[in-house]
């Protein structure tokens, strides 16, 4: 049976388990500082045009926001600045506030942080009696599967220049940002905008793992400290370290971007399939869709397919299905089988 809950219900590609395999008895150097940790550095660094950065594997994506932005907000005054609709404010149980900073959310414009909002949510926060902004939060691929344009990001950073906050970059489904249709933004373009940013893994074909990319080197001293602190240095760092050395080899052609290309390739089907039902079916160019059905149908489609209820309507349901390299037209066919018998 086709699933479009997610896109990490598969364990790994079996490139990367083979990696993994083949390197199992090997003895490595633990914490990160082995030779496969090396070399996966190079490549990120010379593939994003960043010789200066520094990158931290980490197990998850909720431990890589939290390193990021605890090491951008030092003094508990501070606070991060987040669409509302942001991963750190809505999936992620509190943790960015666990550690003891608010995130302060704008209105999200498709999914994102505008620039005018930015700066009337810092303007707001004008006295001591307020918390301080000092990091902006953003995610590309964003929560609904919108993808920020080069323009929108040469803006932010902008705006963050003049107003002294730092900018980070969510990268969970960054694979799947800058291999889509509509994407303007190359690798290298989120080096000059972006004081840190994340690498997906785990939503891209890997067991589990992400890549933390600290561009900003007033940010990267002791950072290993804070890593350990916060509970997220991996003993056998190394198994990341494996994964993003193999996915990574070729570069652009790399087997990272393939399986980032396919997923958005099988959800284009699917967006093609939907809207050909008559469905309305919000403007997504990456592997996430939005589709509004009717509460009953949407249910059943979740009990089948594993679709997540995203909004709820009263009489219509809004669900999502998400594609993953592992992915098929099959797939596509089923649930559209599926939907074209009960409407």
């Amino acid at each position: 049976m086709a699933s479009f809950r997610n896109d990490y219900g598969v364990l790994a590609h079996p490139r990367l388990l083979d990696a993994l395999s083949a390197n199992g008895m090997n003895v490595e150097i633990p914490y990160g500082e082995d030779i496969h940790s090396q070399n996966a550095e190079r490549m990120i660094l010379d593939l994003f045009g960043c010789p200066k950065g520094k990158v931290h594997f980490l197990a998850g994506g909720t431990q890589t926001n939290l390193v990021a932005l605890s090491s951008m907000l030092r003094f508990p005054y501070e606070c991060v600045v987040a669409a509302s609709s942001g991963h750190i404010n809505v999936h992620e149980t509190g943790a960015i506030e666990g550690g003891g900073h608010k995130v302060v959310t704008v209105p999200a414009e498709n999914g994102k942080v505008s620039v005018g909002k930015l700066r009337e949510i810092v303007a707001y926060h004008c006295d001591e009696h307020m918390v301080l902004p000092k990091a902006v939060y953003i995610s590309d691929s964003t929560e609904i599967g919108t993808v920020y344009t080069k323009e929108e990001l040469l803006g932010l950073r902008k705006a963050c220049d003049e107003l002294g906050l730092y900018l980070y970059l969510d990268g969970a489904r960054l694979g799947a940002a800058l291999t889509s249709s509509e994407n303007d933004v190359t690798p290298k373009l989120l080096s000059e905008v972006c004081d840190a940013f994340s690498i997906g893994g785990t939503k891209n074909g890997f067991l589990f793992g992400e890549a933390l990319v600290v561009v900003n080197q007033s940010l990267q001293e002791n950072l290993r400290f804070l890593i350990k602190n916060k509970g997220a240095m991996l003993a056998k760092g190394y198994a990341v370290g494996i994964q993003f050395e193999e996915a990574l080899n070729g570069g652009n052609d790399s087997l990272y971007f393939c399986l980032a290309k396919e997923s958005n390739r099988i959800a284009g089907l699917l967006l093609k399939g939907l809207k050909g039902l008559g469905l309305k079916v919000a403007d997504s160019p990456t592997n996430q869709l939005f589709v509004e059905l009717p509460s009953p149908l949407a249910l059943s489609i979740q009990e089948i397919f594993g679709c997540e209820i995203w909004e709820r309507k009263g009489e219509t349901t809004v669900v999502r299905f998400v594609t993953s390299f592992a992915s098929e037209e099959k797939d596509v066919d089923e649930v559209l089988g599926y939907l074209r018998a009960r409407l």
